[in-house]
């Protein structure tokens, strides 16, 4: 009987399952779509009831659609993003929303209802900042928990557990509350280097007694940990035997950075340690995340981390990451007048619209001889929905400088094509922030939506002048977790083994020299663009 290990990627809006061989082959992939609500302005939330459904169906469909037995499957683990989940005392949904609807139980990562409770946090300087880049983010735990606390206090009372919804789904499985040591130390500031809680720090943030009654577990634990099997009711509704182990879950675009950095040992010959600290994962999706990892934390104001164990077990990690990309790219479509037209034209020619897109991007470069400087007349400031790194200013609003009165496709494409250039920006800022504080980032390893776009990985080679590693399996984040399924079912003894053993390298994007020059150029007024942004601001507070 051969053996294989499921990943379950829970992403903003799909669950993606894929099936893997032991040595990293994908033998199927399935993907089911997930609801998600607007309630109000900043405000997102999703079902974890429709997650689970949606996560039953992919799983079932990807082991039918791979020609396995139910038996065959030894092991199973999930990423999620990092949205917070609450359930009641007895494990069913509990309301997170403004219209009291029991259905939408979870505070999407991209929700920033609590940017209140993140500046009220921050003026506090608790040491606890010191590992998330000296101040938190709205779209961590601490303040979205807060503002449950003060909006909904019958939510708080009667609230059973709060989890990280990778967590919720080891728990949905085994029935066992299990805290994956990523996501605690990256989005609840849990001391994984000191093995503990911080409860001095939820003392201070009003949140002391959210750490009693078990509403969250002091049992935490490394990433692909066995956390269990699956219980009889879990194996039946994801079509697996109950002889499947659950691996303690990781966030997506953690199990995105296992899934491509363990091609750096196939890539380039050396001790492995220091290869990945000139390394970055590249996680592109409705967000970007830059995942890079170090022997030593390293401090850095307006980065995430340095986080513990994270991701590399032993290693620290520190975290970059945009708060918009894909989703910009999608908004700057649908906001055009042109958006029905490029659909259009996509379903007629059995294409997506960013395909129709970039073929009149390519058009436009060609017939008019810029190529890349096709945007020298459009700047693009991309924080449309903040600014995550190395800023940290939730605050942040997108800017652009060059619209004029054209509504034409062409104009549609221009605008396109400036902000995947801006996105690509935005990572050189925070590859070079890194590189300012000690790494030495010279290659980027990188996964996603983004990298199906070849615009958006030339434009991001060209632009940060790094080459970018592809991975053999484009499904890397699914991989991710499938390696942490392979170590909790015993396959491999560690996760670097299973990374050496399940990841291989595929493509390599090389930088074009001939437009270092102008993409340079475009990168300080990129910079200058945000200190003009702040200097409006200050001078608009009064009001």
């Amino acid at each position: 009987m051969r053996e294989c290990v499921i990943g379950v990627d829970v992403g903003t809006l799909s669950v993606r399952a894929g099936a893997f061989t032991l040595d990293g082959k994908m033998l199927s992939c399935a993907v089911e779509p997930i609801e998600i609500s607007y309630p109000q302005e900043n405000f997102v939330e999703q079902s974890s009831e429709n997650i689970w459904e949606a996560t039953c169906k992919a799983v079932r469909r990807c082991v039918e659609d791979a020609g396995i037995k139910r038996e065959e499957v030894i092991g199973i683990s999930y990423d999620a993003t990092c949205s917070l989940v609450a359930v009641d005392k007895f494990g069913k949904p509990i309301t997170v929303s403004p219209t009291g609807d029991a259905k939408w139980n979870v505070i999407v990562w991209m929700d920033h209802r609590a940017i209140r409770y993140a500046d009220e946090i921050n003026s506090t300087g608790h040491r606890a900042l010191r590992y998330v880049g000296g101040i938190i983010s709205p779209e961590m735990e601490p303040p979205k928990l807060r503002w449950l606390k003060e909006h909904l206090p019958k939510t708080w009372r009667n609230a059973g557990k709060f989890f990280d919804l990778a967590d919720f789904m080891v728990y949905r499985s085994t029935g066992n509350d299990v805290r994956s040591l990523c996501t605690v130390v990256c989005k609840w500031l849990y001391m994984g280097h000191e093995g503990q809680w911080d409860y001095d720090f939820y003392e201070r943030i009003g949140l002391g007694d959210l750490l009693e009654g078990g509403r969250v577990s002091e049992n935490v634990q490394l990433m692909g940990t066995a956390a269990g099997n699956l219980t009889k009711q879990a194996a039946e509704e994801l079509g697996l035997s109950e002889r499947a182990v659950v691996g303690v879950g990781i966030i997506d675009a953690h199990a995105g950075g296992i899934g491509v950095l363990g091609a750096v040992w196939e890539e380039v010959d050396g001790t492995p340690v220091e290869l990945l600290e000139t390394a970055i994962a590249l996680i592109g999706g409705t967000s970007s995340c830059h995942m890079a990892v170090s022997r030593e934390p390293k401090f850095i104001d307006g980065v995430w981390g340095p986080y513990f164990g994270a991701m590399i077990p032993g290693m620290w990690l520190t975290e970059g990451g945009q708060s918009a990309t894909g989703s910009l790219i999608d908004y700057t479509i649908n906001d055009s007048a042109q958006a029905a037209k490029v659909k259009d034209m996509a379903e007629q020619t059995g294409k997506s619209v960013y395909e129709v897109l970039n073929e009149v991007v390519e058009e436009l470069r060609q017939r008019t001889g810029l190529y890349e400087r096709l945007t020298r007349d459009i700047h693009i400031l991309d924080f449309h929905h903040g600014n995550r790194s190395p800023y940290a200013d939730p605050h942040a609003k997108g800017v652009i400088d060059g619209l004029t009165l054209d509504t034409s496709l062409e104009s549609l494409a221009r605008r396109y094509y400036a902000v995947i250039q801006a996105i690509a920006y935005g990572t050189r800022n925070i590859v070079e922030t890194l590189n300012r504080h000690g790494y030495r980032i010279e290659r980027i390893y990188a996964c996603g939506g983004g990298t199906k776009n070849p615009v958006w990985l030339r434009e991001h080679a060209d632009i940060t002048e790094c080459r970018i590693y592809l991975p053999r399996e484009p499904e890397a984040v699914v991989l991710g977790s499938a390696i942490l399924a392979s170590v909790a079912a015993g396959a491999y003894s560690s996760i670097p083994e299973a990374m050496k053993g399940m990841c291989h390298s595929g493509e390599i994007i090389e930088p074009n020299p001939g437009t270092f020059d102008y993409h340079r150029a475009k990168f300080e007024l990129y910079l200058e663009m945000y200190q003009q942004h702040l200097e409006r601001r200050k001078r608009m507070a009064r009001f």
